[in-house]
């Protein structure tokens, strides 16, 4: 567990104000497998998530309308607005989108006692990330295709790192996941 998993986990009972004992901070490091969640408790998985986000979003004065989805067996919640005007910028950094992301699943995981795999779009900024990676991915895949050889990425979530896997194995080409934590990276490896 990095540093900053562990303060994390450390500040989420006053976070959350909720007892130590309400929040389960076991952090699975091998991504071990999970029992599938069934439709209705994603979906009540998402209707918490908004609940606390509508909090949030009234603590920090910010106008954003809240969507709730069921994607690839998570809660995928997206804040937007309207309004040219919107002050919801502010919060659509990836850092900050990474971090309501875990406070949110946090608040999730003290009233559901579950694990969540529930992921936070602000602004359109998980779309843009995609794109991103998309062209990222697709320099990647070619320069090994050019070259015949193994390239590694840097480090990226495990939501960013399925999306890579599904990019690569889609032109045809191998990847596999290496490292810990923090480190964890993908190598894009020329199909065999």
């Amino acid at each position: 567990m990095t540093e900053n998993e562990k303060d994390t986990v450390e500040d989420a009972p006053e976070v959350l104000e909720a007892d130590a004992a309400e929040v389960d901070t076991e952090v699975n490091e091998g991504g071990a497998d999970r029992e599938p969640r069934s439709a209705a408790a994603l979906e009540e998985e998402g209707d918490i998530a908004a609940d606390y986000l509508e909090e949030l979003l009234d603590i920090f004065d910010l106008d954003g309308d809240i969507d709730i989805d069921v994607r690839q067996g998570r809660a995928y919640l997206a804040i937007s607005s309207e309004d040219p005007k919107s002050n919801l910028s502010l919060v659509a950094e990836p850092e900050t989108v990474e971090a309501l992301q875990e406070l949110t699943r946090l608040a999730v995981q003290v009233k559901t006692n579950s694990f969540s795999r529930l992921i936070l779009d602000v602004g359109g900024s998980r779309q843009k990330r995609v794109d991103d990676l998309t062209r990222i991915v697709n320099r990647i895949i070619d320069k090994v295709n050019d070259l015949g050889e193994a390239v590694h990425m840097k480090p990226m979530s495990s939501y960013e790192r399925k999306i890579v896997h599904d990019l690569v194995s889609g032109a045809g080409l191998v990847s596999e996941s290496e490292g810990e934590g923090r480190d964890r990276h993908i190598v894009v490896k020329p199909a065999k």
